[in-house]
C-alpha cells in the first residue's frame, strides 16, 4: 500500500525535527534559521505494523521575492496535491500568523485529509497557549513536542488509522511486479517500448511526457511480470510544475507497490543528487534494485577501462548498499536490455530467497565463533541462535544476551558475510539483535 505523509508549515516550527521524529533519523537539517530545508528530504517510517512514506518540506512563503522560497513554496504545493495526509505543523510559541492562515486555506482548497500538529508543546502552560490554534475551525489539534516526542504517539496512532488497504494495488498473486524508475527524460519509456515491441508510452525529448504510471504485463521470452513505468508526472491544473520534484513523489508509490526496481541513470549525466533520492527511496523502502546506465551508446572515447572507472564510481556513490548489478545500455540500440530483464528477476528470486534455519545458524555460528563481537564496557556479547524473519526482504535475527552492545561496525560484518555467502545482489538486508 502507497501511504505518503507531507510534514507542510511556515518556516522555523520544527518539520524538520518532526521528520527526524518520526523516520527514527537525522536526515533533516535542523537549525533556527527559516529556510533551511530546500531540497525535499524522503524518508520511511513505521507504526503499529503500517509503514509509510515521509515527506519534510521547506517552509511554505506567498509572496516572497527569494527564488529559492518561491520554489520552496511551489514544491510545498506539489506535496499537498500527492500526499494521502498532510501534517500542518505549527509554533504554540509564536501563536497564529498570518503564513499560517495562507497555509490553512491552501489545504482547504486542496480538499485533502489534514492534521494540525502544534509543535515545542512542551510544558503545561504552552497547553492552554495551544487553544489559539483552534480558530483556525479544526475540531482537534495534536500538541507535541517534536525535540522530545511527547504527543507523537498519540499523532501516529491517528495518522495510520487513515490509512486502508483500499489504496493497494491489485492482487496478480505471485507475479513479480518491476517498477522502472529514473528522473525525468532518462529513457524509461523507450526501454519498456523496446523491450514490448509497441509505442505504448509516449516518447519525447521533453523532460516529463508521461504524465501517469502505466502498468504493463509482460509475457515474451519466457518472462512473466507487471512492468511498471513510473516516468511520473499526472497532469495537474498548474502550468508550472516542478518536475524534479514530482518525479521523485510519483515514484514513491510505484515503488512502494513493486517487488524490484529498474533503477535508470543517464550515462552522459551520471547519477546526480535527484538521482541519489530516488535511489534512497528504493533502499529505504528495501526493494531489490537493478542499476541501468542507460544512453551508453551516445558517450564518446569509451573503452572496456572507462565502463570500469565508471562502475566503481557509481558504486562509491551509492555507498553503503553497493551490491547491486550495475548494467549499460542503449535503448536506441537496444543494447543488453533483455540482460536487464535477465537481472531483475535474478534479484527478485534474492529478495524472496528462505534460508533454512539449520543452514543459516551452521554458517553464521560458525562466523560469529571465529570473530565474536568485539567487547564494551566489559560486556561479552554471545550470540546463540540466528533465523531469517518472515518479512517480505530479507531480514534476520540474531538472539544474544546483550543485543544493546553490539556495535553498527559488527553489524556490518555480519551482512558482509552473508552476502559473500548467499546471493544476496541488488536487495537490501536488515539485521536484528534481538534479547535472548
Amino acid at each position: 500500500m502507497s501511504n505518503i505523509v507531507a510534514i507542510v508549515g511556515r518556516p522555523n516550527v520544527g518539520k524538520s525535527t518532526l521528520f527526524n521524529r518520526l523516520t527514527g533519523g537525522r536526515s533533516a537539517i535542523v537549525e533556527e534559521v527559516s529556510g533551511v530545508t530546500r531540497d525535499r528530504i524522503y524518508g520511511v517510517s513505521v507504526w503499529n505494523g503500517i509503514d509509510f512514506s515521509v515527506i519534510d518540506t521547506g517552509g511554505y512563503v506567498k509572496g516572497s521575492a527569494d527564488i529559492f522560497e518561491e520554489e520552496i513554496r511551489k514544491q510545498v504545493e506539489i506535496a499537498i496535491d500527492e500526499a494521502s495526509i498532510i501534517l500542518f505543523v505549527v509554533d504554540v510559541t509564536v501563536g497564529i500568523t498570518d503564513l499560517d492562515t495562507s497555509v490553512m486555506k491552501l489545504l482547504r482548497k486542496s480538499e485533502k485529509e489534514f492534521l494540525v500538529v502544534t509543535n515545542k508543546v512542551d510544558n503545561t502552560a504552552r497547553i492552554n497557549d495551544a487553544a489559539e490554534f483552534y480558530s483556525l475551525g479544526v475540531d482537534r489539534l495534536f500538541n507535541i513536542s517534536a525535540n522530545n516526542g511527547s504527543g507523537t504517539g498519540d499523532l501516529l496512532d491517528h495518522l495510520v488509522s487513515h490509512f486502508t488497504v483500499e489504496d493497494a494495488p491489485e492482487d496478480d498473486g505471485d507475479i513479480p511486479r518491476i517498477a522502472v524508475v529514473g528522473k525525468p527524460n532518462v529513457g524509461k519509456s523507450s526501454f519498456i517500448n523496446a523491450i514490448t515491441g509497441e509505442e505504448r508510452n509516449i516518447v519525447t525529448p521533453i523532460s516529463g511526457t508521461t504524465r501517469d504510471s502505466i502498468d504493463t504485463r509482460y509475457q515474451m521470452f519466457g518472462f512473466d511480470f507487471k512492468l511498471i513505468d513510473t516516468a511520473g508526472i499526472r497532469k495537474k491544473s498548474k502550468v508550472h510544475e516542478d518536475l524534479e520534484f514530482y518525479s521523485v513523489i510519483r515514484s514513491v508509490r510505484s515503488i512502494e507497490y513493486s517487488d524490484v526496481c529498474i533503477f535508470m541513470v543517464d550515462a552522459q549525466e551520471g547519477i546526480q543528487k535527484q538521482d541519489l533520492n530516488i535511489f534512497y527511496v528504493i533502499e529505504k523502502n528495501r526493494k531489490g534494485v537493478v542499476v541501468l546506465i542507460n544512453k551508453w551508446d551516445l558517450v564518446e572515447n569509451k573503452d572496456t577501462m572507462s565502463t570500469k572507472l565508471y562502475e566503481d564510481k557509481i558504486r562509491e556513490q551509492l555507498a553503503p548498499f553497493n551490491d547491486v548489478p550495475i548494467l549499460f545500455t542503449s535503448t536506441i540500440t537496444k543494447q543488453r536490455l533483455h540482460k536487464a530483464l535477465e537481472k531483475a528477476m535474478e534479484v527478485f528470486e534474492n529478495r524472496v530467497q528462505k534460508i533454512p534455519t539449520s543452514e543459516l545458524n551452521e554458517f553464521c555460528l560458525g562466523v560469529i565463533n571465529h570473530t565474536p563481537p568485539p567487547s564494551t564496557k566489559g560486556k561479552y556479547v554471545r550470540i546463540k541462535y540466528v533465523t531469517q524473519l518472515p518479512t517480505h526482504a530479507p531480514a534476520f535475527a540474531f538472539f544474544c544476551n546483550l543485543p544493546q552492545y553490539v556495535p553498527d561496525s559488527y553489524r556490518r560484518f555480519l551482512e558482509n558475510k552473508l552476502r559473500a555467502n548467499y546471493n544476496f545482489e541488488g536487495v537490501p538486508i536488515r539485521i536484528y539483535f534481538r534479547k535472548k
